[in-house]
């Protein structure tokens, strides 16, 4: 397939002039690795071939029996969302504003899998969303993964539903400056029009006790982790938080914010996204940790052993449930625990390994792609072979303000489709053709691939 060619693998896109501008109208071929990844060297044609037959000699291939649009990384950039819809063809724009929306053919007969990080950046996190309420509103089949900005959030939150601890009362803290822009969304929204918004709220002393870990968390948390992390990790997490803790006030005041109008935000956020009547309750109640179509595994960072045994031996839809079940009841073993590695891992050494027995456990399984976001491209979405299985590397780095660091201009555009044909479909405003991955070239017909329906395993540890 000729660069340049026009072709029907690319949607047809939808909307006012301004969304749909810069996204591609031709075609080239997608090779792991190389020029149009944006990476290194890259892998042969031979090496692909080799892990792809390794992956097929256990299963087939099995292709969605549905196109899945897939979108990670939003960072609170609604407009970002909203065009990323419009590139999946999914989504038509039918006015000027971001709740201007209708769901096209293809959208109704597709699903869209939002890959985590919905939340920090922005610039509004209120307004994507809502944008994203909009989209599962408009009767769209939507999949909401866990990202780690995202959890980072629910820690926070989950830390002021619990009792003070060494295993909680830190969380809220961890989310340091990042948290500050949402803290400032919610508080001009709902709480400073009010006559007197802090009337019930305790006094700088009090507030700062129940945000911030005590002096003797410092002494606790070490004897408390020790067992779940190694000695290395509990002293970097000690540094991490002392140097969060001491900069917190300081950037709250940066950004025109007592301590007391924090805490009365902190109580707000939890009425609104952790109470069955919040605004925003059906946020973290819909999230999942992992999602497979056919031989695809979503999920928002990626693997390692022991959550590849588990998807083996319990299946998606258990492990769903015990993350679920964790974040409400242990925060503090989820946070540190390898569920939470799924939401940050680079295949670094500091994260948990993912071996050849790890990814032989997903190939008995019959998943051969990991597809994720976490990592920020600036020239559209990246095929990469990690830890000798494929991934679908889908942050094409939406937001502005990742875009202003990166020196990319505006918000960025763009989906990664899988198409029921047996192809994967890169497109991004970041590269100028549409990318078009097809695995049974690399199979020579082994492995044929074929549609089916997710299998999953009941049962919970």
């Amino acid at each position: 397939m000729a660069s340049g060619q026009v072709h029907i693998d690319i949607p047809r896109y939808k909307g006012v002039s301004r969304v749909i501008q810069g996204l591609p109208t031709t075609v080239e071929p997608w090779v792991p690795g190389g020029r149009n990844a944006q990476a290194r060297g890259g892998s042969s044609p031979e090496v692909v071939s080799r892990l792809l037959r390794r992956a097929v000699a256990h299963r087939p291939w099995t292709w969605p029996d549905r196109p899945i649009y897939f979108i990670s990384d939003p960072h609170a950039d609604a407009e970002a969302f909203v065009g990323s819809l419009v590139a999946s063809g999914g989504v038509k724009k039918t006015g000027p504003g971001l709740d201007d929306i209708k769901l096209t053919k293809r959208g109704r007969k597709g699903a869209f899998v939002i890959g985590g990080d919905c939340l920090d950046k922005g610039p509004s996190n209120l307004t994507l969303l809502r944008s994203l309420r909009r989209l599962m509103d408009s009767g769209a089949q939507v999949t909401l993964l866990a990202g780690n900005h995202d959890m980072r959030l629910l820690m926070g939150l989950m830390a002021l539903e619990h009792e003070p601890s060494p295993r909680t009362e830190h969380l809220f803290a961890r989310m340091g400056n990042k948290a500050i822009p949402l803290i400032k969304e919610v508080y001009a929204e709902y709480l400073a029009w009010q006559e007197d918004p802090l009337a019930d709220v305790p006094g700088k002393k009090a507030c700062r006790r129940r945000l911030m870990p005590g002096d003797d968390w410092f002494d606790a948390f070490p004897s408390m982790a020790r067992g779940q992390m190694s000695d290395k990790a509990i002293d970097k997490e000690l540094a991490r938080l002392r140097k969060k803790v001491s900069s917190f006030e300081a950037s709250c005041e940066r950004a025109g914010l007592t301590l007391r109008q924090v805490y009365a935000t902190a109580c707000k956020l939890r009425e609104l996204f952790l109470r069955p009547e919040g605004e925003f309750a059906w946020f973290f109640e819909s999230m999942q940790l992992v999602h497979r179509e056919g031989s695809f595994l979503f999920v928002h960072a990626g693997l390692d052993d022991s959550i590849a045994r588990r998807i083996e031996n319990e299946g998606i839809a258990a492990l769903n449930r015990c993350f679920t079940t964790m974040v409400v009841d242990d925060p503090f073993a989820f946070y540190y625990g390898p569920l939470a590695n799924t939401l940050r891992t680079k295949y670094r050494k500091v994260d948990f390994p993912l071996t050849e027995r790890g990814v032989d456990h997903v190939y008995r399984e019959g998943i051969h792609a990991v597809v994720h976001g976490h990592l920020n491209l600036t020239a559209g979405q990246r095929l990469m072979i990690r830890r000798g299985m494929l991934h679908i590397e889908g942050d094409i780095t939406l937001d502005r303000n990742s875009r202003r660091k990166e020196g990319l201009e505006g918000h960025g555009v763009g989906v990664t489709i899988i198409q029921p044909t047996g192809k994967v479909v890169g497109i991004s405003n970041d590269y100028p053709h549409a990318k078009i991955f097809e695995p049974e070239t690399y199979l020579d017909g082994r492995g044929a691939s074929r549609r089916s329906a997710t299998k999953h395993k009941a049962g919970c540890p």
